[in-house]
């Protein structure tokens, strides 16, 4: 599996955005863009210069590179209803994504790895695809040998406070989570401008 193995606190300031909680340290004490001339005036950015960053901004969001990326915009622009909101929805049914939303793991990365090493499981079938599309009626669990590891033992008491969005159900006890219906855009992350993309794709 093809990975970005450029540092998470280069790429978050890069894109501006936090990409992982390890870049919180790093965006607060340099909120510019990375290398020689990341404090540099630039000029204003052409609409192409703007759509690529949001593409590249969402790929590494989600943790998908290019090949991957450009099947998930055709598959969108193939379905009926508004192509934006149905990449949106793509991307957000993936099963590490899923698993992050539940709050079974700090972030992407981390559950596209508990996916990968065959911690989660889907229905009680052992499924280490990271984008693997859940579906309404899934039931996201954790491996029964797994559930005595210290990435998981403590989980029911961070996850008092955790509020999943409109589309799943956890049971924060059982660490079961439950996919209730379709993401919504509302239950994406905001600062995302996926008509940027969709443009990008469209020149």
């Amino acid at each position: 599996m093809a990975r970005n193995l450029t540092s998470i606190s280069k790429l978050s300031r890069r894109e501006g955005v936090q990409l992982h909680p390890k870049a919180i340290k790093s965006m607060t004490k340099r909120a510019y863009g990375p290398g020689q001339h990341g404090q540099a005036r630039r000029p204003k950015p052409s609409d192409y210069s703007v759509q690529l960053r949001e593409k590249q901004k969402v790929k590494r969001l989600f943790g998908v590179m290019e090949k991957q990326f450009r099947r998930y915009v055709t598959e969108a622009t193939r379905r009926e209803g508004v192509t934006g909101e149905i990449l949106m929805q793509l991307l957000e049914r993936r099963l590490d994504n899923t698993v992050y939303r539940l709050g079974l793991a700090p972030a992407r990365p981390a559950a596209r790895q508990l996916v990968s090493h065959a911690h989660i499981r889907v229905n009680d079938k052992k499924v280490t695809i990271p984008s693997y599309q859940v579906k309404p009626g899934d039931v996201i669990t954790i491996k029964a040998g797994s559930m005595k590891s210290p990435l998981f033992s403590e989980l029911s008491d961070t996850l008092k406070n955790h509020e999943e969005p409109s589309w799943l159900k956890l049971d924060a006890k059982k660490l079961v989570g439950t996919v209730t219906g379709q993401p919504v855009r509302a239950d994406s992350d905001q600062f995302i401008e996926e008509q940027l993309i969709i443009e990008f794709y469209s020149r």
